[in-house]
């Protein structure tokens, strides 16, 4: 067995019902020790020893349930206080009543064993000794005068044979069982008995002999074998002839059996009255040890009973309370055992119907919250892969919540921005207030629907941006509040543009490059024929008209060329390059050409190969060269920068080339539309040149955008993804949608 098994047992009610039913027995048997000492004296210290070991075994299993109570109460497990207070109040009840009627016991003890030896009865038994002794020496005295009237004349038979007739006849007249002559010396010389099987009558003692030689008279009561008492009478005979021989009578008489029995009741009240008086402090000692030890077994096995009454009682109320704590926990499937059908199994039976119905309640809300999570869940899913921006705002105008699409399109990061006002946004993104602005007059207003179109400068240069807003009604959990739909149209207002644009080229290209060529063939042949029939003046002036017409020509020949080089949509062919080999190669040639400014590259050497149209993303670079080198023209200090850069976020990757100036920058008025056709500062400049950069880019699925350095100087960024077929494709759409609305 166990240690724990084995502790188990020991505070089980085994071992203390077995201690009990000792102890019961054992004071049961130490009582009638006490009582009845002749029969069970030898055994008192025994059963002594055995029940003083029980109590106190009993005592220590009571103070092991004392004690781990106390550790529970102490480790707070539920009901233990309860059960503690319940075995106090038992306790207590069982202590008060016996402590009174041990008490009273004690009292009538005392009292009780004192009246045994009460002095009127000790004197009652001595005068009763007295009085018998007396009336039995009056009996004597009678009887030896009697005897002594008798033996007259026995003195005067000579022969034997005489003798024994005389005695025989003296016996059978006075009714003696034994009649005996013997001579002065002890020697018997007739005897008459009534008993014929006894041959050898009884001869007086020595002493009782030298008692008649001094002349005495001999009377005493002897007890005879049948428990019956017998007077032996010894008188000396004196003959009349004084030469004759001194004689000595014995005879033997029965007294009456009353007196027998009354001598001997007389006698045995007084010699147990003596032996008690000799044992009464003894007495008095083992009746209260007795009644001190059945006392304390009695509060005992009450204190036991009490633990295991209060535990028994309190075990439902604790099942109740664990119970409780576990609902409280969330453990709503809980259920108590149900043992009894009194009033706490009642309220147990309650608690396990609420139990279930609980259960059942949180089954049916594990249910719906399920549904409204797969509802939020699906709402969530289509918010993050909407491509529309989305917020939401309370009626203050705090931001709630808002999906991943809205911080792309703003290019800011507004998760870290939930709860926060549209005054504190304005602040925190100056760039977008115009967008904010906008929303923020709308729960002003409280305008229950509306639809804006608002732009905004940020670091990617100019966005237009479309949004629709709506007012939410309020609920019992949220206060209503405004949910705002945005999407960026700039790339489909751009791609709309580039395809009218598209469209202009085709018209010039068609309109007015077809003229062209005949009207400066044309002024050569007017210059070939009348050059030499004119003077030398007018040889000047046709000289310097058709040199201009066919300058004009060759320039609007050139922005012909060049609107079509922007409006036609050739097929890309993409192959995996190495763009910081391109950015070298290109570099390369223009350190050749004798330019001033000083060329540096910042390459990333973790860069890899792309999958792009290496021969447009050459016209892309020299289009950006020739643009820096046009910007630092007149500057001193020229210097131009090529970084590239490899960057990978979660969900895409992707490579970045920037090329950056210490010119004077671009004009903050055209930073929104650097990259539309026709927008340039340059005196002899097409404004076509980042047009074509742009829809290069796009065609890679890429992005442009610039800006001004602090300080000095302008910064223009490129960023292509490495799949370009997704993205390309993505841009083809855009521009199909661009056609459409255009159409």
């Amino acid at each position: 067995m166990e240690r724990r098994d084995l502790t188990r047992f020991l505070m089980g009610p085994v071992p203390a019902v077995v201690l009990s039913t000792l102890l019961i027995v054992t004071l049961a048997m130490l009582s009638a020790a006490a009582l009845h000492s002749e029969v069970y004296g030898v055994y008192y210290s025994a059963l002594l020893g055995v029940s003083v070991v029980g109590i106190i075994a009993l005592m220590v299993l009571i103070a092991a349930h004392v004690y781990r109570m106390v550790l529970q109460m102490r480790a707070g497990i539920l009901g233990s206080r309860l059960t503690l207070k319940l075995i106090g109040i038992y306790v207590l009840l069982a202590i008060i009543p016996l402590a009174v009627v041990y008490y009273i016991s004690v009292q009538f003890l005392h009292r009780g064993i004192d009246s045994w030896f009460d002095v009127r009865i000790e004197q009652a038994l001595d005068d009763a000794l007295l009085l018998g002794r007396t009336s039995l020496e009056a009996v004597k005295e009678e009887r030896v005068k009697r005897v002594q009237n008798l033996a007259t004349g026995l003195d005067l038979v000579n022969s034997k044979q005489a003798m024994v007739r005389a005695l025989d006849d003296l016996r059978e007249q006075a009714g003696f069982t034994e009649v005996t002559l013997l001579s002065q010396d002890g020697r018997i010389i007739a005897s008459s008995n009534l008993y014929t099987g006894s041959l050898i009558p009884n001869r007086p003692s020595i002493s009782v002999l030298s008692r008649l030689r001094q002349g005495e008279i001999y009377a005493n009561l002897e007890p005879t074998g049948d428990e019956n008492l017998e007077l032996q009478i010894v008188i000396p005979i004196y003959p009349l002839d004084v030469k004759q021989p001194v004689r000595i009578l014995q005879v033997r008489e029965p007294l009456p059996l009353r007196y027998s029995k009354l001598g001997k009741s007389v006698e045995t009240a007084s010699t147990e009255f003596n032996k008690l008086a000799y044992l009464r402090g003894p007495l008095k000692l083992s009746f209260v040890l007795t009644l001190t030890l059945v006392t304390l077994m009695t509060l005992l096995i009450a204190v036991w009973a009490a633990i295991f009454s209060a535990r028994a009682l309190t075990a439902p109320l604790r099942d109740l309370a664990e119970g409780t704590r576990a609902v409280t926990q969330g453990e709503y499937d809980k259920q108590l055992p149900e043992s009894s059908s009194d009033e706490l199994g009642v309220l147990v039976k309650s608690f396990n119907k609420m139990t279930r119905k609980i259960k059942q309640a949180q089954t049916v809300a594990r249910r719906s919250q399920q549904e409204t999570e797969d509802q939020r869940t699906y709402l969530e899913t289509v918010l993050t892969h909407l491509s529309s921006g989305v917020l939401s705002f309370d009626v203050k105008g705090s931001l709630r919540t808002l999906n991943s699409a809205a911080s792309d399109i703003l290019l800011v990061n507004l998760k870290q921005d939930i709860g926060s006002t549209l005054k504190n946004l304005n602040t925190s993104y100056s760039q977008l207030e115009p967008f904010f602005n906008v929303i923020q007059n709308a729960i002003d207003n409280e305008i229950p629907e509306w639809r804006t179109e608002v732009t905004v400068v940020g670091a990617r240069g100019r966005q237009v941006i479309t949004s629709r807003g709506t007012k939410m009604g309020a609920s019992k959990r949220r206060g209503g509040g405004y949910v705002v739909v945005f999407d960026d149209v700039t790339k489909l207002i751009q791609a709309q543009r580039d395809a009218a644009w598209g469209e202009v080229a085709r018209r010039l290209a068609h309109e007015i490059k077809n003229p062209l060529t005949p009207i400066q063939l044309s002024a050569e042949r007017i210059r070939h024929r009348c050059m030499s029939k004119l003077d030398k003046d007018e040889q000047e002036t046709l000289d310097r008209a058709t040199r201009t017409i066919s300058e004009q020509v060759e320039s609007m020949k050139s922005m012909v060329n060049a609107f079509s080089n922007y409006a036609q949509l050739k097929q890309m062919q993409p192959e995996q390059m190495d763009l910081n080999q391109l950015v070298e190669d290109v570099v390369e040639l223009y350190r050749g050409e004798g330019n001033a400014a000083v060329l540096d590259l910042n390459l990333d050497n973790r860069l890899p190969l792309i999958l792009a149209d290496r021969s447009r993303l050459r016209q892309v670079l020299n289009n950006l060269l020739t643009n820096a080198r046009d910007a630092l023209a007149g500057n001193k200090n020229q210097r131009i920068e090529l970084d590239t850069r490899f960057v990978q976020e979660a969900d895409r990757s992707y490579v970045e080339l920037t090329v950056l100036d210490n010119g004077p920058g671009f004009q903050e008025e055209l930073l929104g539309r650097l990259f539309e056709p026709y927008v340039t500062t340059k005196e002899k400049g097409n404004g076509l040149g980042l047009a074509i950069v742009k829809k290069i880019v796009e065609e890679h699925g890429g992005a442009v955008w610039a800006q001004n350095r602090k300080g000095v100087g302008a910064s223009l960024t490129i960023q292509l993804p490495m799949d370009v077929q997704k993205n390309r494709s993505d841009n083809d759409n855009l521009v199909s949608q661009s056609g459409d609305i255009q159409a």
